[in-house]
């Protein structure tokens, strides 16, 4: 007999892939899922997958997906019993939590004292020293202005870097290399900090250069009994912000990875810790790690862990809300393989990164063995400016690294993608790059080894179309001939013109 749904629906508070992913796994379990939308994305795909829609305003933010109340008042009318707030917008909002909580509608995450408690960098350090979680060396608490700085700096040595004690995303952190850099850095971090945060604390910690990030997701039941599984590589950042992730990282061994998947635990345990989230560590050339922070929900990289270890994260999130064990135990969690996470964005990675958005006049995603495409997308959506230009992640997964790589490239290859443009031409580039082949990964790899993204690393916008245009010229004209026992052979194929339209596509690769 079936096993019954924790939950009758669920509201997806959230939009684009992420809404997507959690709405499919509600399908999986039979259990409805309700979508909510902005005027923009009335024709979205989360919103066309969600058995049912309600609109919450216009575009920005700040009046639709970040507006608790009206994401509270479209759970109450559709009956929903509980809300999965993806990542991003209200995820790690403890009031959001809490009002959910004071609603008696499920938070598909942790308690709201776990994400307060995280929430704040400086306290969470020291949470962390209590645990016995090694944190970077630095301030103790948040400082009071430049004298401290330099006080903390001399301490630990040049570089320092200046940290906002809220917010994340790298947003507001500055390297301070010498004493002279100290007040204009502060300066900037305070300013960036309260446009983005609402606040102006600051605190210092040493500043490890060619570092990696490595992190490591835990999940932790309603009775606090927390597992890890696994860590999860992201040390290919730009500007802090993650563009490849995998796992298992390529330089944590057994014994690395079981004191990694510790001291996670410790974290989690030391907040009182539910559902799933992410313990962050910086490791240092001499294989020194220290912690972070936390991420207090699902992370966008969820799915490279889901491909290594079989277990899909969001099924366990919504059993633990509903007060259910995860489905599985430590003993449970073995790492097979190795899967590699590509972001697509709707950037020109020519252009300095600049945000791309439109109209997806062709779509058509890769596949084969071993290949996950996540996406909130379809040919005829927009995407619009208004938001994170993600398009998709794509996910590769292979008996071991090398075979990893291998399909994430022949998959990026593979993608046909019109009207915008994309960052599959970075990914290619880096896919190839001697460095990331042999693992030698840092968090200024990007700035270290400029990539090649010239036509033989282009991504397929337009191939599809231009293929199209060119069947429809030749396919269909005069001369058309006819095999003896099989259908019309158009003379573009005849002569030849297939393969060396091939390469010329962008993307394309001999064959």
């Amino acid at each position: 007999m079936a096993e019954r749904p924790p939950f009758r629906k669920i509201l997806v508070a959230n939009r684009g892939e992420i809404a997507v992913r959690v709405m499919r796994c509600c399908r999986d379990m039979g259990i409805k899922s309700v979508a909510v939308y902005s005027d923009v994305d009335r024709e979205g795909l989360h919103v066309l997958e969600a058995d049912e829609a309600h609109r919450l305003g216009p575009a920005a933010p700040r009046l639709s997906y970040l507006d608790m109340n009206k994401i509270l008042e479209a759970a109450v009318r559709s009956g929903a019993e509980a809300i999965h707030p993806g990542y991003g917008f209200l995820s790690e909002n403890s009031e959001f939590a809490q009002l959910c909580e004071d609603q008696k509608i499920s938070f598909i995450g942790p308690p709201a004292s776990a994400i307060e408690a995280m929430g704040d960098k400086v306290a969470a350090r020291a949470l962390m020293v209590q645990a016995g979680v090694s944190v970077t060396p630095g301030s103790d608490g948040a400082v009071a202005g430049e004298k401290e700085i330099r006080a903390v700096a001399k301490r630990v040595g040049y570089p320092v870097l200046l940290k906002p004690t809220l917010g994340g995303g790298g947003k507001g952190m500055r390297i301070v290399r010498a004493a002279t850099e100290i007040a204009s850095s502060l300066q900037a971090v305070r300013s960036e900090v309260a446009t983005s945060f609402g606040g102006s604390s600051v605190f210092v910690e040493r500043y490890i250069p060619r570092a990696r990030h490595i992190e490591v997701q835990v999940l932790a039941g309603p009775d606090g009994r927390t597992m890890h599984l696994g860590e999860r590589e992201c040390s290919i950042q730009r500007r802090h912000q993650k563009l490849v992730e995998e796992c298992p990282s390529p330089a944590v061994g057994k014994d690395l990875r079981d004191r990694l998947g510790e001291m996670a635990v410790r974290a989690a345990e030391a907040v009182s810790y539910r559902n799933a989230g992410t313990v962050e560590f910086i490791m240092d050339e001499k294989g020194d790690v220290y912690f972070m922070e936390m991420n207090t929900r699902l992370q966008v990289e969820h799915p490279v862990t889901e491909m290594v270890t079989g277990i899909d994260l969001v099924r366990a999130q919504i059993r633990v809300a509903a007060g259910l064990d995860p489905g599985f135990s430590q003993d449970d969690v073995l790492l097979s393989g190795s899967a590699i996470e590509c972001r697509i964005f709707a950037e020109d990675p020519e252009n300095g990164f600049l945000p791309s958005p439109g109209r997806l006049t062709v779509y058509a995603p890769p596949a084969g063995p071993g290949i996950r495409e996540d996406s909130g997308v379809y040919a005829g959506a927009s995407v619009p400016m208004d938001y994170d230009p993600m398009i998709a992640k794509l996910i590769a997964w292979g008996r071991d690294r090398d075979e990893a790589v291998d399909r994430m490239r022949r998959a990026l290859g593979d993608y046909r993608i019109g009207g915008v443009k994309t960052t599959i031409p970075f990914h290619l580039a880096l896919m190839d790059h001697e460095a990331f082949r042999s693992g030698d990964l840092h968090t200024h790899f990007i700035d270290e080894h400029p990539l090649d993204m010239s036509l033989d690393h282009a991504d397929g916008l337009g191939r599809a179309a231009l293929v199209a245009a060119l069947v429809t010229a030749y396919d269909d004209g005069p001369g058309r001939t006819r095999t003896a026992d099989g259908p019309p052979v158009s003379p573009w194929k005849q002569a030849g013109m297939r393969d060396a339209v091939r390469r010329r596509l962008p993307g394309s690769r001999p064959r």
